[in-house]
């Protein structure tokens, strides 16, 4: 048994010196995780990206992983993020003539919107007594991820923890945004889905295509110009008031 336990260990350690391992627990997690969410009967409060992120944390400590290997070799995969987020195009193409119809109220939603987004929390880790690179990992949690760790580094803040941030704002975003529109009795596609975009990035845009395909092309529209017009004005505001 113990020969056989260390056969195993050093299969792990020649594993983790190439990304094969944290590619395969990354896909294996991702199937899973949809896979669990389906059962569940789609909870809004439990998206596949956290059921996957709870399953690749659970392997990596029970296996006693190093992050910062799994995290090297899950590079690869980020590399797919940008694709993705282009691909994102095809929906707003199909919904065009939506959205210009819609083009005054985007265009003052959306400044207010993702200046917010960042400001009350930065705000609040400062009042909290945050460094200068918390406040810079947390500043950038509402935009996709792809532009988000540029703008983390840039900024000098840390990855890992904006991450982080990202995830749980997508989270709470979705659901408060759910549990509004009922209060609200906001039944609307274009509104629902660029609340969604605006707040909650992937994640919200990924809830949005499933109320439909109008939802998810305004949610996209709103990721998208999120992201622009955090990444153009977040660094020389932060420039600007010397946090960073």
């Amino acid at each position: 048994m113990s020969e056989l336990s260390g056969r195993f260990q050093e299969l792990l350690a020649m594993m983790s010196t190439s990304p094969v391992l944290a590619i395969v627990l990354t896909l294996g997690a991702f199937f899973a995780g949809n896979r669990l969410f389906r059962l569940l009967k789609h909870p809004v409060w439990l998206p596949p990206i956290l059921i996957s992120a709870m399953l690749v944390g659970g392997v990596i400590a029970v296996l006693a992983i190093d992050y910062r290997d799994y995290r090297e070799g899950a590079q690869w995969l980020v590399v797919l993020l940008g694709p993705a987020t282009v691909a994102l195009g095809v929906p707003l193409y199909q919904q065009m003539h939506h959205i210009r119809a819609m083009w005054r109220p985007i265009v003052f939603t959306l400044p207010v919107a993702a200046t917010l987004a960042a400001v009350y929390a930065v705000v609040i880790a400062a009042l909290l007594g945050a460094s200068p690179e918390v406040l810079a990992s947390l500043a950038p949690k509402s935009v996709t991820a792809p532009i988000a760790i540029g703008i983390t580094e840039q900024l000098g803040g840390s990855v890992s923890l904006m991450m982080g941030g990202l995830l749980i704002t997508g989270i709470m975003a979705t659901l408060f945004v759910d549990l509004l529109a009922r209060w609200l009795s906001i039944t609307d596609p274009r509104i629902l889905g660029l609340a969604l975009g605006l707040n909650g990035h992937a994640i919200g845009t990924a809830r949005a295509f499933e109320l439909g395909p109008m939802a998810g092309a305004f949610a996209s529209l709103g990721m998208g110009l999120t992201g622009i017009f955090t990444a153009l004005i977040l660094p020389l505001a932060f420039r600007l008031t010397g946090i960073g």
